[in-house]
């Protein structure tokens, strides 16, 4: 389903090449026994409604007065072929995002079809029926929140039960997006679950890359239970990412969905005639190699590593895929330690990420390296010259493909590995043993949380604001909301009005660690006179990692040894920055009053803001406007926090 209460308009589908439109047509054929028919609508990335329809300079209202972020809402294309009758035309405006209420709740074929038709006629009613602007808005938002609550099943029985059988359909097999991409660019679509209760913070997230041409992502429901409980209320999000405005793409099936079994065993690689493929969405993201009679000719074990040479062009395509930010990693059945050491030697061990070399089932090792990466099976290349193995792992890794070892040299030619070259992908694999690194280190200690914080030598740099960075800081006010504490959404004309004012102190903060930089992460408002800090926002990324601590603590000695006065902080508190406010807490900071929402916290004088000695704050010489710090040379500045 789709927000019509708001959206009326309807084109042909001629616009579509005739391919694109049997594809949206496939799950038809039989292959579809229920699905969840979510009402998808038009949402902000970084909504914060009802405020941001004053504050943020993005805003555009609807008819309904609600924020237009699809250049022409939610556009009907009919195809009475798919299987829910339609198709989506999107035009996405900057944040643009699709959002729906989750529930993994099945109807019948017959069930969401009659939903689906009887949505449509009361949605078109209210567009259509002649009354005031004012009762219609109201009608309109009384009947999207109806369907909402039918969508999680509240107004089924009694209410309870949010669970994946509850219907009586079965339980879902995956979750499905189908998506027609008319660009040139392979575009990247954010699917994120994310549970209503604000206690449930570790949301399910995954990438989907949205090549040119249609597109058909299948998650097994395994996979999103494996981190997500599907039972609870919770949202569903499909946002663009880094995408110009206006940019159009067509979706079709977007739910839940329970399959039919499968008949007959797929044919793997080696079954399929030269130049049949599976379907384009699926890109390629990680290849798995077998070493013996794959990587080198001959086996380690019986040969020995100075027998062993690697097969005649191996390298040329290694190097190749990595360039285009293909991964790659191994599942072999070798001893680790052996095959390890004969890949340093030949130079190859860098560029294989989480290798899985044992005796165990090779399906088992490419599980494991899909969980490490946190990417989809159905994304992975699996190579081996044991028929054995190919069709050993198909069956035990559903959405896995498979290539005979004698054809990788057709590798960088081959459809599914024609990806988009970027200096992002080219520096994929860094990023990932960077993050490797991180979460080793992580995981590989046995001491103190704040013991391993001080150990990934944080560095905290702050700047005050100057006018190449108004730009970066009126993004971070304006996307921010979990750590947002003043809920404050500049445009660039006050941040620069701001930048003038000469008592009010800014602060712009960047952030890094031994593992790499996390960028601009932070920005703070302080008035000098009382003093008082009016704005303090930081990003998500580095939450839990107590730099906002330091820098909360930094303020505090700052100004009460300045002044001698007592330092104060504002705080609108919401539900979406409530967690992280604890570092008022923390710190020791006390509310003396509230105002129009507004909290005021205050610090003593006489007291000292205490020192986790885990961040170290930097601050560079910079002429620009003065925080009220003597500008020195770095090796004097820098400070335990």
């Amino acid at each position: 389903m789709y927000e019509t209460e708001a959206n009326s308009r309807t084109e042909s589908a001629s616009q579509l090449p005739a391919d694109a439109l049997a594809r949206f047509a496939e799950l038809s054929s039989g292959q579809l026994l229920a699905r969840t028919a979510l009402p998808w609508s038009e949402h902000c990335t970084e909504c914060v409604w009802p405020t941001c329809y004053t504050t943020c300079d993005l805003y555009s209202p609807r008819q309904d007065g609600r924020c237009r972020r699809f250049v022409d809402g939610i556009v009907r294309i009919d195809h009475l072929a798919a299987p829910n009758g339609y198709l989506l035309k999107i035009s996405f405006k900057r944040w643009g995002k699709l959002w729906a209420p989750g529930s993994a709740r099945l109807l019948s074929i017959d069930q969401a079809a009659a939903n689906e038709k009887w949505d449509r006629r009361l949605g078109s009613t209210l567009v259509n029926i002649a009354l005031p602007q004012p009762l219609k808005t109201f009608a309109s938002g009384k009947r999207y929140s109806y369907k909402k609550r039918v969508a999680r099943g509240s107004v089924f029985g009694n209410g309870q039960s949010c669970s994946p059988t509850a219907n009586g359909n079965g339980a879902p097999t995956s979750f499905v997006v189908e998506c027609f991409n008319p660009n040139d660019d392979t575009i990247a679509l954010s699917l994120v679950m994310r549970s209503d209760n604000p206690q449930r913070k570790i949301p399910f997230q995954k990438l989907l890359p949205a090549v040119p041409g249609f597109n058909r992502f299948q998650i097994p429901v395994a996979e999103i239970e494996s981190i997500f409980d599907l039972s609870s209320p919770f949202g569903v999000e499909i946002t663009p990412n880094e995408i110009p405005d206006g940019t159009t793409l067509y979706f079709g099936v977007m739910d839940f969905i329970r399959e039919a079994p499968k008949s007959e065993v797929s044919k793997t690689a080696t079954d399929r005639p030269s130049g049949e493929r599976k379907e384009k969405a699926k890109t390629i993201k990680c290849v798995a190699w077998d070493l013996d009679h794959t990587l080198w000719d001959g086996v380690l074990v019986e040969d020995g590593a100075d027998k062993l040479k690697l097969r005649p062009g191996i390298v040329e395509v290694i190097k190749e895929l990595d360039r285009r930010g293909i991964l790659l990693s191994i599942a072999s059945k070798n001893h680790a330690d052996e095959a390890l050491k004969l890949l340093k030697n030949l130079g190859l061990e860098g560029y294989f990420l989480y290798p899985q070399i044992s005796w165990g089932p090779k399906s088992e090792g490419i599980k494991a390296i899909a969980k490490s990466l946190n990417i989809g099976l159905d994304t992975f290349l699996f190579i081996d010259d044991s028929r054995f193995e190919l069709e050993q792992v198909q069956s035990t890794c559903p959405g896995v493909r498979v290539l005979d070892a004698s054809e990788y040299l057709s590798l960088p030619v081959r459809p599914e590995r024609q990806v988009e070259v970027t200096e992002e992908a080219s520096r994929r694999r860094a990023m990932y043993r960077e993050e490797s690194v991180r979460q080793e280190a992580a995981t590989g200690f046995s001491g103190d949380y704040f013991d391993f914080l001080r150990g990934c030598g944080i560095k905290l740099n702050i700047r005050p604001m100057t006018a190449p960075t108004i730009q970066r800081v009126h993004e971070l006010t304006q996307r921010t909301n979990q750590m947002n504490f003043s809920g404050n959404r500049y445009d660039r004309s006050v941040l620069e009005q701001i930048l003038n004012t000469p008592y009010l102190d800014t602060f712009v903060l960047e952030c890094e660690d031994r593992f790499g930089s996390y960028g601009a992460v932070g920005f703070s408002i302080v008035d000098s006179r009382e003093p008082r800090m009016t704005d303090l926002a930081f990003s998500c990324r580095i939450q839990s990692k107590r730099v906002e601590h330091a820098f909360l603590a930094y303020l505090i000695r700052k100004y009460t040894a300045e002044t001698g006065k007592d330092f104060y902080a504002n705080y609108r508190k919401t539900p979406r920055n409530a967690p992280s406010g604890q570092v008022f807490a923390d710190i020791g900071m006390e509310e003396t009053s509230v105002t129009d929402g507004v909290t005021s916290l205050v610090f003593q004088k006489d007291r000292v803001a205490a020192d986790d000695k885990i961040i170290t704050l930097i601050f560079p010489d910079d002429s620009a406007k003065s925080q009220g710090s003597r500008p020195a040379p770095r090796d004097e500045v820098e400070a335990r926090s």
